[in-house]
């Protein structure tokens, strides 16, 4: 047990020891990791909509692939643990990965096949690009991630770089799940993904001299599947790690509905009003992220602020399912905005905790296979989101061969876009109830943590 105590002030030697451009430089970078995933929200409807795949071969290949996605994430974050080499453990993750994966990214909205002429070459393209594309993007990512909690040792700057990664975010959800309607109607698929690769890749690029790795970190001494069956054993991680897990599916959800929902349910035309209710969504969430930390989170701390963002998400939701108007939804999507911005601001620094609580268990630094056994759980939310969307559709009666759709199919695509999401959301907040490291206990886990690592200072100065 951790004994409780006051906090502790931090020593000299857990000052911040970062500067603002390096914080700055790390953060951009999250805004090239996060166009490709987001834009991957749109597969299916570029791959049923618009290259006509059977929506129940869709529906199940994205499943069969959130699963094998879910299963190499904690392999490639406990290989990036024991990983030795003269640039480091995470950087060539990183520095060697994240070309091949925009090449590839782009090529997934490239398909030369289509699905009536020949579906079956449609579906190999899209499972082997895909495969490809998502090993080295979780390759990136987890290298990246789990930098964040060596690089940023301290509360302070956790907090700080934190704020910075979701500001950029917001502007990658922005560009990624708001813009490609749009694009792909003037452009074309193929070119607006080939954009979003450069993009990603130039942001990429503007950080990557700022990584860094401190010396002198042992490897961890558990194997594999003791490592998991630790982390699989804390409380506090799967709580956190489940609730992640309903905001992606309740994001996914709406990212994924929302072409439908307009189209079939609003009867809107076109990919403007798309990017219009998902733009508002991600700017209100840009807008609202310095309310939040400034007013809300001092007083709420990580627990509270991601509960009441989840409850406010969910009463947001709500009148999506009775509108019947642009203008109605667009005011759903603007208080659902509201509500993403506490979501994504507690994330990162919610989960340190967490890692920093496990380190005083176990003596080891796992910030690789923490991300990697959080990036197994969350991606099970596409899982969860391709089941209800072939759900919906066959319940619905949705055919995209067909000219004119059944009337079913608009209360159909209403309903994916309330019913699941808000149940997601929900589901958060019991979880969130539930979550142990909080309160005194966090207080005594960091002050027990300043201790050790004024310890250790002090040891090595000494040696």
């Amino acid at each position: 047990m951790i004994p409780v105590a006051a906090p502790a002030a931090p020593p000299p030697e857990l000052l911040p020891d970062t500067t603002s451009a390096q914080r700055w430089r790390y953060a951009v970078m999250n805004f090239g990791l996060t166009i490709p995933v987001q834009t991957g929200s749109f597969l299916l409807l570029y791959y049923v909509d618009d290259r006509r795949m059977d929506p129940a071969w869709a529906a199940t290949t994205l499943t069969c692939f959130a699963v094998y996605n879910a299963a190499n994430n904690p392999v490639i974050g406990f290989l990036s643990d024991r990983t030795r080499s003269r640039w480091g453990r995470r950087i060539p993750f990183v520095r060697f990965g994240f070309l091949p994966g925009l090449i590839l990214f782009a090529l997934l909205f490239s398909a030369p096949f289509d699905g009536v002429s020949s579906p079956a070459a449609l579906l190999v393209y899209f499972v082997v690009v895909w495969t490809l594309w998502e090993t080295f993007n979780t390759a990136v990512g987890t290298g990246y991630l789990s930098l964040l909690p060596e690089m940023f040792r301290t509360f302070q700057e956790r907090t700080d770089v934190a704020w910075r990664m979701n500001a950029v975010q917001v502007a990658g959800l922005l560009i990624g799940l708001a813009l490609p309607p749009l694009l792909a109607g003037l452009l074309g698929w193929g070119v607006m993904a080939a954009l979003f690769a450069v993009l990603a890749a130039a942001a990429i690029l503007a950080g990557l001299g700022s990584l860094f790795e401190r010396p002198g970190t042992a490897a961890p001494g558990l194997g594999f599947f003791r490592a998991a069956g630790v982390t699989f054993r804390n409380p506090a991680f799967l709580t956190v790690v489940a609730a992640q897990t309903m905001r992606f599916f309740c994001t996914g959800t709406l990212a994924t509905g929302m072409g439908f929902y307009v189209r079939y349910s609003l009867g809107e035309p076109g990919g403007a009003a798309t990017t219009l209710l998902l733009a508002s969504a991600f700017v209100t969430a840009g807008a609202a992220l310095w309310p939040w930390r400034t007013y809300v989170t001092p007083r709420l701390g990580a627990r509270g602020t991601l509960l009441l963002a989840f409850a406010l998400g969910a009463a947001a939701l709500i009148p999506l399912a009775l509108v019947n108007t642009l203008t109605g939804a667009l005011v759903s999507t603007v208080l659902f905005g509201v509500a993403l911005s506490g979501m994504i601001l507690m994330g990162d620094v919610i989960l340190g905790d967490v890692i920093d609580e496990d380190e005083l268990r176990t003596g080891e630094r796992r910030e690789g296979l923490y991300y990697g056994m959080s990036g197994f759980i969350t991606t099970l939310s596409a899982a969860l989101t391709a089941q209800a969307f072939g759900a919906v559709t066959r319940a619905s009666g949705y055919d995209p061969t067909l000219t004119t759709q059944p009337d079913a199919v608009a209360g159909g695509f209403r309903f994916f876009m309330t019913g699941p999401p808000i149940a997601g959301a929900l589901i958060a907040v019991a979880l969130l109830a539930l979550y142990p490291l909080h309160g005194e206990r966090l207080n005594a886990v960091r002050a027990a943590l300043s201790r050790k690592r004024t310890e250790q200072a002090a040891a090595q100065g000494a040696g």
